[in-house]
């Protein structure tokens, strides 16, 4: 790869070779050689801009968690070295909270969760990047509920007036990346099959999800085939059923010995005024980033589904919205 270092062998090796020196080998130092010093690090719960706010937030993390670790289950990118390439990569995180921090005293609990990262990377170092934890199975490890965090969260942080604000388009900041990913066919699948269900065509999770899908989502939920799909899109649409949703970013991928998959980066912005999957309408102007990640094949001769799909969104950072809108 053009510009990058020889030691690792493609984008992918690259990707999960630096998630591992920097978190489980200690090499924390490694992110004055591997993150731009300007870089933008979006995550639902906050915008940090610059090296030194992601080292800070690294050790932060570690202090909290010294035990954690970060399992690479899939890498799907696109873009060329010469151009820049963009990785969406999705983790299994394991951990014990052993220590005070963001979410309280040290409670000894094992967490096992998710995380999608999306990665700008040219010349051997990251510049931009979209970053969601499965927030909602974290804190319900713990024993929280994540409009109950979200509450104590504020608190903490000194109330509504100083608290950290989560992202908004409002809070963003343009970084150097702004591809739109690829066009292959799978890509495009996953994002018009999203689209069809956020308009309200529920018909489009029976005719494009593999009767036998196994679907991840937020708060470590696992659910199997049509209702389970059917139930959580719906309670999502329910709650901002006037919001614009929007795909920010789609790629697509086919690699040998890997079956055809797609990771979506997508928007749901405006007010929560409907009954679905956070309660009772409000009218709080809202702002959800989402990530997605989809896996397509077939059995014998029938047509390819979406036979597993990840989804991830932070819980916690609608509820703070919801929150800090409704006093």
């Amino acid at each position: 790869m053009q510009g990058f270092d020889p030691k690792f062998r493609d984008f992918p090796d690259y990707i999960i070779g630096i998630t591992k020196e920097i978190w489980e080998d200690r090499g924390i130092a490694t992110l004055h050689h591997y993150y731009a010093p300007d870089i933008v690090v979006r995550s639902p719960a906050s915008v940090v801009i610059g090296n030194q706010g992601v080292i800070a937030a690294t050790m932060a993390t570690l202090a909290e968690f010294p035990d954690r670790t970060l399992l690479g289950e899939d890498v799907i990118w696109s873009g060329t070295p010469e151009e820049g390439m963009l990785s969406s990569h999705r983790l299994l995180s394991t951990a014990t909270h052993l220590g005070d921090g963001v979410y309280g005293a040290a409670t000894g609990k094992p967490l096992v969760y998710r995380i999608i990262a999306d990665c700008h990377a040219r010349n051997n170092q990251i510049d931009d990047e979209w970053l969601i934890r499965d927030q909602g199975a974290i804190v319900r490890q713990m024993g929280w509920e994540p409009k109950a965090f979200a509450a104590d969260q504020i608190a903490r942080e000194g109330g509504p007036e100083v608290c950290v604000k989560p992202l908004t388009p409002a809070t963003d900041r343009v970084g150097p990346y702004t591809g739109r990913g690829n066009d292959n066919e799978w890509g495009a699948r996953y994002a018009d099959l999203l689209t069809r269900i956020m308009g309200a065509d529920m018909a489009a999770i029976p005719e494009g999800y593999d009767r036998a899908c196994q679907l991840e989502h937020p708060g470590g939920r696992t659910g199997h085939s049509f209702g389970a799909a059917d139930r959580f899109w719906m309670g999502l649409r329910a709650s901002f059923p006037s919001a614009e949703f929007r795909i920010e970013h789609q790629i697509g991928r086919e690699d040998p010995q890997m079956p055809p998959r797609a990771a979506l980066r997508w928007s749901l912005h405006g007010r929560h005024d409907g009954w679905g999957a956070f309660g009772p309408p409000t009218g709080a102007e809202v702002y959800i980033l989402g990530l997605s990640h989809a896996e397509f094949g077939s059995l014998g001769a029938a047509a390819p589904r979406l036979r597993r799909e990840h989804v991830i969104y932070d819980e916690t950072a609608i509820w703070k919205q919801i929150l800090l809108a409704t006093g």
